[in-house]
């Protein structure tokens, strides 16, 4: 495969693996507003993929088309992390729910109901559920945002320089954290969870899973991730 690629030219590289890029690119602009062109993560999807031609290693062990995947990935999201369309209050939004789902958390020693926070935001049940879609619509708020992506470990591997000990010791530590976490979530924000990240089903058709709104979905997926920020406060 190494081979194969070192004679490939790029626009050839580039019409091979043209669709993975744009697959990956439309599973995560469903994740992000309609703001957001689905042209420009191609092009940065591009980018990922040339990057990925010059540093894959097939003596690392994985597939070229797995390790392409995952600089693709990287390549979109740092270009939209770049170009961080969020207003500032939205942050500050995002920062009191995670505080106060957890004060709230740590005074009842159980989960933060909606209109827990609510009460403890000292606003209605739907000023907080405005909130919510906010924190979702303004930026790609995910797991990524926690930490790296698991599979980034996978992608480490190619690189010139390997983590020292410590800090792979702190990345595998914190994902252990992390993946606890997720299994003390409320059943319907793991549910969520599982079926965004794992299943990579799409608002809508997680909608259709649960019988409620987009929405709706949208509500309960940005509380879970707000409320792992909370919970793994003393990670951050």
């Amino acid at each position: 495969m190494y081979n194969q690629l070192q004679f490939k030219t790029s626009n050839e590289l580039l019409e091979q693996y043209s669709p993975l890029v744009k697959r990956i690119a439309q599973h995560l602009l469903a994740r992000l507003p309609s703001s957001v062109v689905l042209d420009d993560l191609v092009q940065a999807g591009m980018i990922g993929l040339l990057e990925a031609s010059r540093k894959f290693d097939p003596g690392k062990g994985a597939s070229f088309e797995t390790y392409a995947g995952i600089r693709i990935r990287g390549s979109i999201i740092d270009e939209v992390r770049r170009g961080d369309w969020t207003p500032r209050s939205v942050h500050r939004n995002g920062r009191r729910v995670s505080e106060a789902i957890r004060v709230v958390e740590l005074r009842t020693g159980r989960d933060a109901s909606d209109a827990d926070v609510a009460a403890e935001l000292d606003i209605t049940v739907a000023a907080y559920h405005a909130l919510l879609q906010d924190s979702l619509d303004s930026r790609l708020f995910s797991i990524d945002e926690l930490s790296h992506d698991e599979d980034d470990s996978v992608g480490m591997q190619f690189e010139g320089d390997d983590p020292g000990p410590d800090e792979s010791f702190q990345s595998a530590s914190f994902r252990q954290a992390l993946a606890d976490a997720i299994g003390t979530l409320p059943e319907r924000e793991k549910l969520v969870m599982a079926l965004y990240y794992d299943e990579e089903l799409n608002l809508k058709e997680i909608g259709s899973v649960l019988g409620v709104s987009e929405s709706r979905v949208s509500q309960i997926h940005t509380q879970a991730a707000l409320r792992l920020r909370g919970r793994l406060r003393d990670w951050q």
